[in-house]
Parts: C-alpha cells; sequence; structure tokens
C-alpha cells in the first residue's frame, strides 16, 4: 500500500499547488539517483515521485482528498453501510428481493452472496487489474521525450508518448490500459516503468547534464575553440587562453527537460588537460628554461 502523498512530501494539506511544486522540485534535486546513490535515497525518490503523481495532479488530489482514489491512484471501493445501521435493521438496510432472488444492489454483502443469487442477479462489477510493464529509453529519449511503442497483454500495440527529463525508475500510468473489468467494470490502468540505459559520454545530475572534454596543452595555453556534443547538437565552445585542467564551463539551457517539474537544466563542460603520448625534445627543452624563469606555485598542500 502506498504511503500517504503528503506525508511522503512532507507538505500540509492545505499548501497550495505552487508549494507542493517548490517542495517536489527540492526532494527532486536531493534524492535523485544520479546525485544520492544511496539505496535508501532511491526507494525514497520513487516514493516521492508516486506521491507527486496524485497530489501534484490537481484533478487527482481532489479525487484523493475526496477519498475517491488511494495513495497509489488507484479508485477506492466503498465500503457501504455497515451491518445492522440501516432503518431496516439486519444487514445495515439490506433487503431480501423475492422477484430478483437476492439482495438489493445496496447489500453490503452482496459478494459474498453473489454465487448464490438466482439467475435474474446482476453480480457486482469489477474494476480490472493493472497491466505492469517495463520500458528500456537511451539516455537522449529520457531526457528529450520519445514515443515508445508497448506491446500489450492481448497482442495490440500502443504508443506511449515518454515526457521529457523521466528518471530511472519513474512510474507511468496508462488510465484504463491495463487488464478488462469484470461485469462492465471498468479496465485497470498500465503501469509502465523506467528504464535508462548509460549514455557513453553524457551524466546526469540533477536535471543537469555533465560532460568531460579532453583539451590539448596549447589550446590550455593559448585558448582555442573547440567543438563539443550537446543533447541537441553539436556546438562550438570559446576556451580562454590560460585554462586549467577541471575548468568547469555552464551552456544555459542544454541541458534536462523536465516537463514534470517544470525545470530546464544546464550542461556542465568540464575541460582535462591531456599531454601528447610522447614529449618531444623540442618541448621538454623549452618546458625547461621556461620552468627556470617562471616557476610558480599550483596550490598543493
Amino acid at each position: 500500500m502506498a504511503d500517504d502523498p503528503y506525508t511522503v512530501l512532507g507538505v500540509a494539506r492545505t499548501a497550495t499547488d505552487d508549494e507542493i511544486r517548490r517542495r517536489y522540485r527540492t526532494l527532486v534535486k536531493e534524492l535523485h539517483p544520479d546525485v544520492n546513490p544511496a539505496k535508501s535515497a532511491e526507494e525514497r525518490f520513487k516514493k516521492v515521485t508516486v506521491a507527486f503523481d496524485i497530489v501534484g495532479d490537481p484533478v487527482k488530489r481532489k479525487a484523493f482528498d475526496r477519498g475517491e482514489i488511494d495513495a497509489a491512484g488507484d479508485p477506492r471501493r466503498s465500503a457501504g453501510p455497515r451491518p445492522g445501521a440501516g432503518p431496516g435493521g439486519g444487514f445495515g438496510g439490506a433487503r431480501w428481493n423475492a422477484g430478483q432472488g437476492g439482495f438489493d444492489s445496496d447489500d453490503p454483502f452482496g459478494d459474498i452472496f453473489a454465487g448464490f443469487r438466482g439467475a435474474g442477479a446482476q453480480a457486482r462489477a469489477r474494476r480490472g487489474q493493472d497491466a505492469r510493464y517495463t520500458i528500456e529509453l537511451d539516455f537522449t529519449e529520457a531526457a528529450l521525450g520519445a514515443v515508445k511503442r508497448v506491446t500489450m497483454p492481448g497482442g495490440d500495440t500502443l504508443d506511449l508518448n515518454v515526457p521529457s527529463g523521466v528518471v530511472e525508475g519513474q512510474m507511468l500510468r496508462l488510465k484504463g490500459k491495463g487488464q478488462p473489468g469484470f461485469n462492465g467494470g471498468p479496465a485497470g490502468d498500465a503501469l509502465v516503468e523506467i528504464r535508462i540505459r548509460a549514455h557513453a559520454t553524457f551524466k546526469r545530475t540533477g536535471d543537469d547534464v555533465a560532460l568531460d572534454v579532453p583539451l590539448t596543452l596549447d589550446e590550455a595555453v593559448l585558448g582555442s575553440k573547440i567543438e563539443i556534443p550537446t543533447l541537441t547538437g553539436r556546438v562550438h565552445l570559446t576556451i580562454p587562453p590560460g585554462t586549467s585542467s577541471g575548468k568547469v564551463f555552464r551552456l544555459k539551457g542544454k541541458g534536462i527537460v523536465n516537463a514534470t517539474a517544470g525545470l530546464t537544466g544546464d550542461q556542465l563542460v568540464t575541460v582535462r588537460i591531456v599531454l601528447p603520448e610522447a614529449i618531444d625534445s623540442e618541448l621538454s627543452e623549452f618546458l625547461r628554461g621556461w620552468r627556470e624563469r617562471h616557476s610558480y606555485n599550483a596550490g598543493r598542500k
């Protein structure tokens, strides 16, 4: 059973929609698996995602507050009148209907006696079971969004619109796409769990994309303009003269477009100076003379 979404997010039931969104963004930055690799953080991150799916959606939130759906988003079954509480006494107002050969539809024990009703009785409708799937995405598909085809149990296919910014383990709910209902009841939902393949170059840090780029010695010393990849194509990055290894450049708006949180991250480019495989005599002699005349403190402790 899912935990109360307000408790999971740490907000009051009277919190505004904006307060809930701000709280969710804070928790995402704190618990995202790329930022916090702890197993406990991963489990809590999944719970936060489920909770925000309920109370972050104004329609679902109202339905939850009215008791129409539970903390997992599933419809609640009506408890019905309690035994002895109805005006007719006995089974809380349940009445035997001889013409129907059983209890009326307000019978709180209708489920128990359904198998013993006469041929004219109507069994109670039941919601279908949820169907669970796992879908694997490339890093860029998860970052930018994609349309993926899912094969349903009966062999039918469904085109799933994956929003941008989904994360590992996130669950997408497709209303009414699960198992069919019983006796006219509504179909269950399809729950699609997201799995993301690692990228050879990019790494996700919250909604930012991190990238290491090698620099030659002359590019770092003299400055240069280099071409680097981003999620949406290659761009040019200006390297100023005297750039040290480990310097981080921020490309605004080139990160993850998080459709759920309404945020757009940046791309963080860290440069690493790479020396040539073979140091020739010309470079060695130049640096020896340079060191004698221009020694400096690199900051080592």
